[in-house]
């Protein structure tokens, strides 16, 4: 069994129930739909006027001869009813039978399907969920690395493959197998002799239908990857759409997303064509199979007289029955190929180490007592350095502000902070306890993170506000809002705190967006607040109000800001000056200008702008 199959099969244990069951009502469905055919030898029988005329009981002697035990039993039957009720009375009674057979095939294969629908249903929802809860815990690094769209189409497109392939296996790979083992163990009591005749052609087919798919897993996986590439442009594209717009770009993005769904379009024919192939040609195989059935068969009856015409009869139906499983199987093994391909993508995902997670025997800390002391760190990405040596002690209550032109390492150090990376060398500590150390929910739980861009989802303000505290109340989100400076504009909308924002909150202004924010943090009320140039993408008349919703939201917290604009950070009580990862100059604003270094450079730079 392949590894693929063995590692996604595990999502089918919790549905265990529903596949004993389909595998129950799949034995009955093969062993009737063997039945139904057979069932038609007497019928014809007595329509071709050939019955053996028995009169006695036949006895049953020993299972060797239970074949001919059950003919000699059905023609004393036929000959008694016959004699009693007539030909065509005993014709309904088996015509009769034989649609009970039918009836009972096709209940047992829908209970069968029944069945197995919350089996393949259930194990899409669990993939499709632990998917989603791996992307989300996976650090930042990885989506660095990684196309959005393309783990947008694993999650959808690759997981529905798999539903498709590797469960379409399950389903086919009792009932299909049974069909063929109990109609070939039919045919065999008919007459071993033709039975025989047909093995000699059922290897050459499979031999030239598997020569067909070869290639197919490859092409999926190309597929899989273009899929993966044309989702990233469409998310990219609605992301920046006013800037397309702006610089008349939509030529060049049209272009783009047209050529790589050219390639996918190429891909899916190449694929769906060799797919398509394996019906019409097992079909094909098998109707010269019949065809040279025929002829020998039509020797046996006509010529040496060992089989009755309506066993031949029979005989036909059953070898043309095994063909639709035939045909089943060989369309199953080439969505296998495709299943492989998915599969492997999904997993790459699953199986993905994440090496930012709580330790074993991590320290749930609530609470902060001292301060954060940051230890001699040293950070790259990749081969670069980005932080070298970094020292600082951050006292509870105090106020510190990270400048530094662009590129100087000081969104790192809020990332390192809240372990949206670890460090490579040194130490962060809060209370002496290394925030390695610690539970990471419990870090972030005493963190609050206000980001340069304001990061809103498609919900009401409630809901977004209430990401950090689920169970807050409408007061307490009212009061955030005041602490924001919010609540003024919050309360004038629509619907109030219960108004959606659309997506990425795109019906409110950018200094509108960034209260909410902050009110999100204020809600949270955690004890260190982090706050990543909050003011930097607004104009003058919103950043004076988000001003002073900060100031107001930083009473009594300890606080991290890394600002831009240094007017709005003259009050900190320790302004740290960073280049090129490392700190060059730290003070209070009055200390920095006397020392007319870096910081007073850096303000001279921006009074002149």
């Amino acid at each position: 069994m392949n590894e693929y199959f063995k590692k996604i099969i595990r999502f089918a244990i919790p549905y265990k129930k529903y596949a004993f069951l389909n595998i129950f009502f799949n034995i009955l469905y093969a062993l009737f739909s063997a039945l139904s055919f057979v069932a038609l030898i007497p019928m014809m029988t007595i329509l071709f006027g050939d019955e053996k005329k028995i009169t006695t009981p036949p006895v049953y002697t020993d299972i060797w001869h239970i074949k001919d035990y059950l003919e000699n039993y059905m023609s004393f039957y036929i000959t008694q009813h016959s004699t009693e009720n007539g030909a065509q009375n005993t014709l309904m009674i088996m015509a009769a039978f034989i649609i009970s057979l039918f009836l009972l095939k096709n209940l047992f294969n829908y209970w069968a399907m029944y069945f197995i629908t919350f089996l393949r249903n259930g194990v899409l929802k669990d993939m499709r969920n632990a998917m989603f809860k791996k992307a989300v815990d996976l650090p930042l690094s990885f989506f660095s690395e990684k196309r959005k769209g393309d783990i947008i189409s694993r999650i959808t497109s690759d997981v529905l493959e798999i539903q498709h392939s590797f469960l379409s296996i399950l389903e086919v790979l009792v009932r299909e197998p049974l069909t063929i083992l109990f109609t070939i163990i039919a045919m065999f009591m008919i007459s071993t002799e033709l039975t025989i005749f047909v093995f000699i052609f059922v290897p050459i087919s499979g031999i030239i239908i598997s020569k067909v798919g070869k290639t197919l897993k490859k092409s999926s996986q190309k597929a899989s990857l273009e899929q993966g590439y044309f989702l990233s442009i469409i998310d990219e594209s609605l992301s920046g759409l006013k800037v397309i717009k702006s610089f008349n770009g939509e030529k060049a993005f049209n272009n783009k997303f047209q050529q790589s769904t050219k390639t996918f379009y190429d891909l899916s024919n190449k694929i769906l064509n060799r797919q398509n192939l394996s019906s019409p040609l097992s079909e094909f195989l098998g109707i010269v199979t019949i065809a040279v059935l025929l002829v020998y068969g039509g020797h046996l009856v006509l010529g040496e007289g060992t089989l009755t015409g309506a066993s031949f009869i029979a005989y036909i139906g059953m070898a043309y029955n095994i063909l639709t499983p035939a045909k089943a199987m060989s369309k199953a093994s080439y969505s296998l190929k495709r299943g492989y391909a998915a599969a492997e993508r999904v997993l790459e995902v699953l199986e993905e180490k994440n090496p930012i997670t709580s330790k074993e025997n991590a320290i749930d800390k609530t609470s902060f007592e001292k301060a954060i002391a940051i230890d001699n760190i040293t950070f790259r990405y990749g081969d670069d350095n980005v932080l070298h040596d970094f020292t600082l002690t951050i006292a509870k209550g105090k106020q510190i502000a990270l400048v530094g032109q662009s590129g100087s390492g000081k969104s790192t150090i809020a990332n390192l902070l809240t372990r949206f990376w670890d460090i490579n060398e040194g130490a962060i500590k809060i209370d002496d306890a290394d925030i390695r150390d610690l539970n990471i929910h419990s870090l972030r739980n005493m963190i609050g993170l206000v980001t340069q861009d304001s990061i809103l989802f498609n919900d009401s303000i409630k809901n977004n506000l209430k990401l950090g505290k689920e169970d807050a109340s409408d007061e307490e989100i009212i009061e955030a809002l005041k602490v924001a400076n919010a609540y003024e504009f919050v309360s004038e909308l629509p619907e109030g705190i219960d108004t959606n924002i659309g997506d990425s909150g795109n019906k409110l202004s950018g200094g509108q967006k960034q209260r909410l924010s902050i009110a999100r943090a204020v809600l949270k009320n955690p004890p260190i607040m982090i706050l990543d140039e909050a003011t930097s993408a607004l104009d003058t008349e919103s950043e004076k109000l988000v001003q002073v919703a900060l100031e107001n939201m930083m009473k009594n917290r300890t606080s991290v800001v890394i600002a831009h604009r240094l007017s709005t950070i003259q009050k900190a009580d320790l302004i740290v000056v960073m280049q090129k990862g490392r700190i060059v100059e730290q003070g209070t604003h009055e200390e920095l200008l006397q020392h007319n270094g870096t910081y007073a450079k850096l303000v001279s730079l921006q009074t002149l702008e």
